[in-house]
């Protein structure tokens, strides 16, 4: 059922909605981790986004990280389940929305990254390189992987 988020919101207005995200830490040969900038926000993260009805957390992951850089992840692994205060986000139409996050964890992968509306840039950091303004969502897992936390994590 595509269009799930418009639908549920006809339904309970601006009030909270549980949904489910998942994303990808993608690191290339250099060990480096690709970051998105998104548009909407000039925020940095992950590429992802929310699962679909009757999906997959695999097929969700492998289908966003292609709609926003063009890429094909082969083998992915979990990193992580990421859920708490910093998942219930606002906004600015009121909106609210509680996002449990499943992260995967990929370095094999093809493709030539592109561009798609939701990003302003895409491109791959180093550890010591990331940018200060991350996503605050997003950040926990980001964070987790530049001080190479163990996987899985639960959070």
């Amino acid at each position: 059922m595509r269009d799930y988020i418009k639908t549920m919101r006809a339904m309970i207005g601006h009030e909270p909605l549980l949904t489910v995200g998942c994303g990808a830490i993608i690191e290339d040969a250099e060990g480096r981790i690709l970051l998105q900038r998104r548009t909407d926000n000039a925020m940095w993260g992950i590429p992802g986004g929310l699962m679909e009805i009757g999906e997959t957390f695999e097929e969700t992951v492998k289908r966003e990280v292609y709609e926003e850089t063009q890429l094909h992840l082969d083998t992915i692994t979990l990193f992580g389940l990421y859920s708490g205060e910093k998942s219930l986000v606002s906004y600015p139409n009121g909106d609210q929305v509680f996002s449990v996050q499943i992260i995967f964890h990929c370095s094999k992968y093809t493709g030539h990254l592109k561009i798609d509306y939701e990003s302003q840039e895409l491109t791959f950091k180093a550890r010591h390189e990331l940018p200060s303004n991350l996503n605050p969502t997003q950040a926990p897992f980001i964070l987790d992987w530049q001080q190479q936390v163990k996987q899985p994590i639960v959070k």
